[in-house]
């Protein structure tokens, strides 16, 4: 069981993701590879301030759903939108809309955490003073020591607080996660969950894929368990407890079409 991240009894309305058009919206979407079909029939939704995650193998298509929404793969049939943008047909429109973190996220090591920040905003056409990304960093969690230090030294938790302080300075409405907890501690990883849920909290809408069940099931909304290239179950936290961690390992750890493992061989035998 967890307690996780609950939400709070009010939100902020004014961010421009809260309107009656979802954050992201995808019907029925199919998306191949010469002939591999790799998304069949996918359906997803994900309202502004929430967190969706999305678990899966290898191969089920988690990474293809976000290239999809990046306009990177192109649709063979169904619909897909973000904030109602067709990302297909208006990739740089749909983009503008989007903050991304990849698994390893690129930063420059020769540049402090300040510089990255910095540089990263003026490509995104939105710069900023100084003040408000020092104001950032401290919300993403990094230490005011590490402001201005180059980036080589930096764990990967360090620099996902410098990507995230970036995501938050943009005030985007879509923020879009490829396996954010791969390679974290416990403690860094609970520290990003908790900034997970305050980017949340401002109205916006998160989408994560992972392989990690306890990190979705601490901050996420709703778990879906991607298959085949479509979602085969979806379950939504409820209660104090939010959801329930042997229903969820016994739904998600194993496929559907696992073979049954074989009893070990005794010793001697």
């Amino acid at each position: 069981m967890t307690t996780g991240h609950a939400r709070p009894a009010t939100r902020s309305l004014d961010h421009p993701s809260m309107s009656a058009v979802p954050a992201i919206h995808i019907q029925h979407l199919r998306v191949g590879y010469g002939t591999h079909r790799v998304l069949d029939g996918l359906s997803l939704e994900v309202p502004a301030g929430s967190i969706t995650a999305l678990l899966g193998g290898n191969g089920a298509g988690k990474s293809t759903t976000l290239s999809a929404l990046l306009g990177f793969a192109r649709a063979e049939s169904g619909t897909i939108a973000v904030c109602g943008i067709d990302p297909g047909a208006d990739p740089d429109g749909a983009r503008r809309r989007i903050a991304y973190l990849p698994e390893n996220v690129a930063l420059y090591e020769h540049l402090s955490a300040v510089e990255n920040a910095d540089y990263l905003l003026a490509l995104a056409g939105d710069p900023q003073p100084r003040g408000a990304i020092t104001d950032a960093l401290a919300a993403a969690g990094l230490q005011a020591r590490a402001w201005d230090q180059r980036l080589g030294g930096f764990s990967k938790g360090m620099r996902q607080k410098v990507a995230i302080a970036v995501a938050l300075l943009r005030r985007v409405p879509v923020l879009l996660l490829d396996e954010p907890t791969s390679g974290l501690d416990p403690r860094a990883t609970a520290d990003f969950n908790g900034l997970l849920a305050r980017v949340r909290d401002r109205g916006t809408a998160v989408l994560m894929v992972t392989h990690d069940l306890l990190s979705a099931a601490d901050v996420a909304d709703r778990i879906g368990f991607l298959d085949g290239g479509r979602i085969v179950e979806e379950v939504a936290a409820s209660g104090p407890e939010r959801f329930d961690l042997r229903a969820l390992h016994a739904r998600f750890s194993v496929g559907p079409d696992a073979a049954p493992l074989q009893a070990p061989v005794a010793c001697g035998a």
